[in-house]
């Protein structure tokens, strides 16, 4: 579960490849799961990830 920490949004991903590869980056969203938390426009945010089993 990605959680978008400015507004308690949240999405269920699943993890199907590795990246970014950037250090200040910890997940690369597709384009619809970054509109439900409301990213889209900006392209990153403060977030929380969960491990859901």
């Amino acid at each position: 579960r990605v959680t978008n920490m400015r507004n308690g949004r949240s999405v269920i991903v699943r993890i199907n490849d590795r990246g970014p590869h950037s250090r200040s980056r910890l997940i690369d969203l597709s384009r619809g799961a970054a509109r439900v938390i409301g990213v889209e426009r900006s392209g990153t945010a403060a977030v929380r990830l969960e491990v859901l089993y």
